[in-house]
């Protein structure tokens, strides 16, 4: 086990005590199982999401930075989100903060404003829930606390769109071995695949799937949506694992929509890497919110012995 993210600084956002519950839930039951702790960002606030960035990009910066200085000051040096905006959003706030004089010269002024220590590029280091798993017990640390194993289970891996893009706020991405790649990212295959599963050979891994327009152009996200269900079954899969919660809360609720609306329905199961991985460990379905999916995996996992 690698000591240096066995405690890290937790920053759920706004989603994980919303609709992606259960993601909350799921990750902190798969850390403690494996003995790592998570202490959450006291007082923390929105990262600004699309909201505030579509309208103040530099506000959103500020908002994010906020964040990573409550980190800094609660003594941690890594600060581990699961949500793929806030994980972005977070790493975007250290890019800008190291290049953009506009965004420090706005940080530092709404920071002395609202009274807190002003957050420096380099502070504090960001990483995703994959990252905070890949890292700290590895797929051979994992193997070893499998007491029941997801084999049988064909999983199409996605990531969505805002994992991996822009490239330029990842600089630790794409450095060869034991690191993530942008253009086929991996972490989420090794993991699942550690605790038994079959990943299929999935295309559209990081294709969008509509999210920032969900209220928008409803129709246009349940096309991308669409796209991306079809194509899962047709590489055949059981099952799309899922590590943001708004991607997650797309698949399920255009999948319906998709049947709904388009008449074309799918049997796909979505269901978050945390949940399977929990499951994988040997928790139980309600332990990792199986019960909260819209989408209904429990045929599914009962016909394959899982859980």
């Amino acid at each position: 086990m690698s000591g240096k993210y066995q405690r890290v600084a937790y920053y759920p956002g706004c989603a994980l005590e919303g609709t992606g519950h259960a993601y909350n839930r799921s990750t902190k039951a798969v850390g403690k199982k494996l003995g790592l702790d998570l202490v959450e960002l006291k007082n923390w606030n929105c990262c600004g999401a699309m909201e505030v960035k579509n309208i103040d990009p530099k506000l959103q910066t500020y908002l994010s930075a906020r964040n990573l200085s409550i980190a800094k000051d609660m003594g941690f040096e890594t600060v581990m989100a699961p949500c793929n905006g806030c994980y972005h959003n977070l790493k975007k706030a250290e890019y800008d903060l190291k290049h953009d004089s506009e965004s420090i010269e706005v940080n530092d002024r709404l920071a002395t404003k609202a009274g807190h220590t002003k957050y420096q590029s380099g502070d504090v280091e960001t990483i995703h829930a994959l990252d905070w798993i890949k890292h700290s017990i590895g797929e051979e640390g994992l193997k070893q606390h499998v007491k029941n194993s997801l084999k049988g289970l064909k999983v199409a891996n996605y990531y969505g769109c805002m994992y991996t893009r822009p490239r330029h706020i990842f600089p630790e991405k794409d450095q060869g071995p034991g690191s993530e790649s942008t253009s086929k990212p991996h972490f989420m295959d090794d993991l699942l695949a550690a605790a038994g599963a079959e990943n299929v050979e999935y295309p559209l891994k990081t294709a969008c799937c509509g999210g920032a327009h969900t209220l928008s152009d409803s129709e246009t996200s349940t096309r991308l949506v669409l796209n991306l269900l079809e194509t899962a079954e047709a590489c055949g899969a059981d099952v799309i694992a899922t590590e943001c919660p708004t991607c997650h809360s797309g698949l399920e609720m255009h999948q319906k929509r998709a049947e709904t609306v388009f008449g074309r329905k799918t049997k796909v199961n979505i269901l978050y890497f945390t949940q399977l991985l929990g499951l994988a460990l040997g928790l139980s379905q309600r332990k990792v919110g199986i019960h909260e999916n819209l989408s209904d995996s429990r045929d599914l996992l009962f016909e394959k012995r899982i859980g």
